[in-house]
C-alpha cells in the first residue's frame, strides 16, 4: 500500500519529527546547562569550577563520552515532550472507549 500520498505523508512526518528532535536537542546542549547552572549558583553558591565555562565543559566532556546520565540529562527535554504526547494520546484513546 505504498502509494504517493501514503510516501509524502510518512515523509512530511519523519521531517516534523527530525525538527522537534533538533529542538528539542538544542535546548538540552545549550539552554538547559545555563539553567541549572543558574539555579545551582542561586541554590548553593558557587560552582566547585572557575564558572559556567568549566561547568559546562564537564557536562560536554560526559556527553562526548557516552555518559548515560549526562544523556539523559541532555534528552530530558524530549523524553518529558515525548511522555506528554503518549499520555495524551492515551487518554483521548481510553476516554472515546467509555463513552460508549
Amino acid at each position: 500500500m505504498n502509494t504517493p500520498r501514503t510516501n509524502r505523508t510518512l515523509r512530511q512526518l519523519i521531517t516534523k519529527e527530525m525538527a522537534l528532535i533538533c529542538c528539542f536537542l538544542f535546548f538540552g546542549l545549550l539552554i538547559l546547562p545555563i539553567i541549572i547552572y543558574s539555579v545551582g549558583e542561586l541554590v548553593f553558591d558557587n560552582y566547585a569550577g572557575h564558572g559556567y565555562g568549566d561547568f559546562f565543559d564537564a557536562i560536554s566532556k560526559k556527553v562526548r563520552n557516552g555518559n548515560y546520565v549526562a544523556w539523559l540529562l541532555v534528552m530530558s527535554p524530549y523524553i518529558g515532550w515525548q511522555s506528554l504526547r503518549l499520555t495524551l494520546y492515551l487518554w483521548r484513546f481510553t476516554g472515546s472507549q467509555n463513552q460508549v
